[in-house]
């Protein structure tokens, strides 16, 4: 799987409910996933998601990688080391490129000037920090759409034809900030072809309630810790965003 596929996965959700990207990718996004095919068409595509490309940029450049390196596209959706190291000055120019792909100036400006002191360019935090639909306006920044926006880990408890029964922790908001609420169990729909072979007791990421990846024990490890951290991230400035 390369850094196309790996972030298909991920933005074929949002894309069929018309949140993030061209309206016709879909199709595009599905055959790189499924069959290889259409890689260059897929990169296509992704590099007009609104905010999935600033964040891409942004690690890369910092690296020396292509944006669709697989090391980038995972460090961003699932989390890796790639992710240690970066400034607080680099996140104000990335918050420069979402501007230019749509964030208002306004939410910038208030973003920057409480920005943490170790922000994360991973999608947990943009979704807890920046903003569920901030960029393209698309969806309202509510705890629901964050909880659904963010990629989650989660059990596979059972499996049931096309649906999955999984088992996540959720979160909750409380003084401003999101933390942990009671893990919950239900059953999500999923595509045999794009997860071939699932069985009970594979850990999946799960995005707009769509299962997107099969994780292996240290992808899980990873996104658990690097969602924790941009959680921490976050909620230092929440409060005085006065957003939850």
């Amino acid at each position: 799987m390369d850094g196309v596929q790996l972030g298909a996965r991920f933005s074929l959700a949002t894309n069929r409910l018309k949140y993030c990207g061209p309206d016709d990718a879909e199709p595009t996004l599905y055959r790189a996933i499924t069959r290889g095919e259409s890689i260059a068409e897929a990169r296509g595509a992704l590099a007009r998601f609104e905010a999935l490309m600033p964040y891409l940029e942004a690690i890369a450049a910092h690296h020396g990688k292509d944006p669709f390196d697989r090391d980038v596209v995972e460090a961003y959706w699932v989390g890796n080391p790639l992710l240690d190291d970066f400034r607080r000055s680099e996140f104000v120019e990335l918050l420069g490129r979402l501007t230019r792909r749509g964030l208002p100036r306004s939410i910038a400006n208030r973003l920057e000037a409480h920005l943490p002191e170790r922000p994360i360019p991973h999608h947990v935090f943009h979704v807890g920090f920046v903003g569920v639909g901030a960029v393209t306006g698309h969806v309202p920044t509510t705890l629901p759409n964050i909880e659904s926006c963010r990629p989650a880990w989660a059990r596979v408890e059972a499996v049931k034809g096309a649906k999955l029964t999984v088992r996540r922790p959720l979160l909750r908001a409380a003084e401003g900030r999101l933390l942990w609420g009671p893990e919950t169990s239900e059953d999500v729909l999923f595509d045999p072809k794009v997860l071939p072979g699932i069985a009970p007791g594979a850990t999946v990421a799960m995005h707009w309630g769509w299962p997107a990846l099969e994780l292996t024990p240290d992808q899980s490890r990873s996104l658990q810790d690097y969602t924790r951290r941009s959680l921490d991230a976050a909620n230092e400035s929440l409060p005085r965003l006065h957003v939850l």
